[in-house]
């Protein structure tokens, strides 16, 4: 991992959401980018959180806060920092993240939370990679590959579909 460029602060509100943030942990890794995860909750841990913060300011980038439910963590988490903060809304409730995706996206003027769609820990790293690429060259050609990549795959899927169904234009 590379020691000059700064971490991305993976927080979640609970144990629960790391099998959804497990995308994210697994790009940063093939990115070759550092992170350090944690579980703080905006409002059973506040001070763990705010120390959190507070020891953060030297060496995190972007930090990225999923929470399902109320989902207060990513407002809670921009309003005590000035490093850009991400919100991934997971859906945990029985209104299918669509409580959570509220409470992150809706925040007051002046602390503004990034927010990825519900379960998108993926793109929010992509968006942390691409805020922190921003100061970092071979970080930005890495992801200029990732998205080559991304192409190709997409152009070959295209192929393999056209061998299935042979777009019949009569």
């Amino acid at each position: 991992m590379k020691n000059n460029l700064k971490k991305i602060g993976l927080i979640m509100g609970s144990i629960s959401d790391y099998e959804k943030m497990k995308p994210a942990i697994d790009l940063c890794e093939e990115m070759g980018v550092s992170y350090e995860a944690h579980v703080y909750s905006a409002h059973r841990t506040p001070e763990a959180l705010n120390t959190f913060l507070t020891e953060g300011k030297e060496h995190l980038g972007v930090i990225i806060a999923a929470a399902g439910k109320a989902a207060h963590l990513a407002g809670v988490i921009a309003s005590h920092t000035t490093i850009p903060v991400i919100g991934v809304p997971i859906k945990s409730s029985t209104l299918d993240g669509l409580d959570a995706l509220l409470s992150t996206v809706q925040m007051p003027k002046g602390i503004p939370v990034a927010t990825v769609a519900i379960d998108g820990s993926y793109n929010a790293v992509m968006l942390a990679l691409q805020i922190l690429a921003l100061s970092d060259d071979e970080l930005s050609d890495k992801l200029t590959r990732k998205r080559s990549d991304m192409k190709r795959d997409v152009l070959k899927a295209n192929d393999e579909l056209q061998g299935l169904v042979g777009n019949n234009n009569g």
